[in-house]
């Protein structure tokens, strides 16, 4: 569950990582959610970044899970066939890993989040 961690600035610390050949982002999802949405950012309660997403998907056979990098290949125009979730299928938080250059994808990826 998310908690009022944040950083000096005010904001939640960033859900993305920089790691060899790509990016990790920390997402929490809700299901059956009115609409398709990225909701923002939060904080767990160790104080990690996480990026809450929404999608109308039902959380049975991935399709929860296809439609989340669904949405976020579309908002954020990324290649579906470079994201894939790494851990939590079957959990609310997941982590995806974005696949390609990491400095360009991670400098990107935080524009993009920043202006949730």
């Amino acid at each position: 569950m998310a908690s009022e961690h944040f950083t000096e600035t005010g904001i939640p610390p960033s859900p993305l990582i920089a790691v060899e050949d790509g990016v990790r982002l920390a997402v929490k999802l809700t299901p059956k959610a009115s609409r398709n949405r990225i909701e923002g950012l939060a904080a767990d309660g160790q104080g990690h970044g996480l990026l809450k997403v929404s999608v109308t998907a039902v959380p049975e056979d991935g399709k929860a899970n296809k439609a989340l990098i669904d949405l976020i290949a579309k908002d954020w125009k990324l290649a579906k066939r470079s994201i894939q979730i790494v851990s939590g299928a079957t959990d609310r938080r997941k982590t995806l890993f974005i696949e390609g250059d990491a400095q360009e994808l991670h400098r990107l990826l935080t524009d993009r989040v920043r202006k949730i």
